[in-house]
């Protein structure tokens, strides 16, 4: 029997996971998320970003070009 692990994707993703997905340092990252700037989910005192609304959040951000 396989590990339900493999199968659920994830959806929120840790500041680290996030950071490095947006190919930015973690201090830039924290500056955007205090600045309400990035979309991020607070659990607690805990913050995660969901990768939708990350990749929502890239697609606005998007400028230039014909597309």
């Amino acid at each position: 029997m396989q590990s339900s692990t493999s199968t659920n994707p994830t959806l929120l993703l840790t500041p680290q996971q996030a950071a490095e997905a947006l190919a930015i340092s973690p201090r830039k990252l924290w500056d955007m998320t205090a600045s309400g700037e990035i979309p991020h989910v607070r659990l607690g005192r805990c913050v995660r970003y969901p990768i939708d609304d990350l990749q929502h959040w890239i697609d606005e951000q998007k400028k230039g070009g014909n597309a």
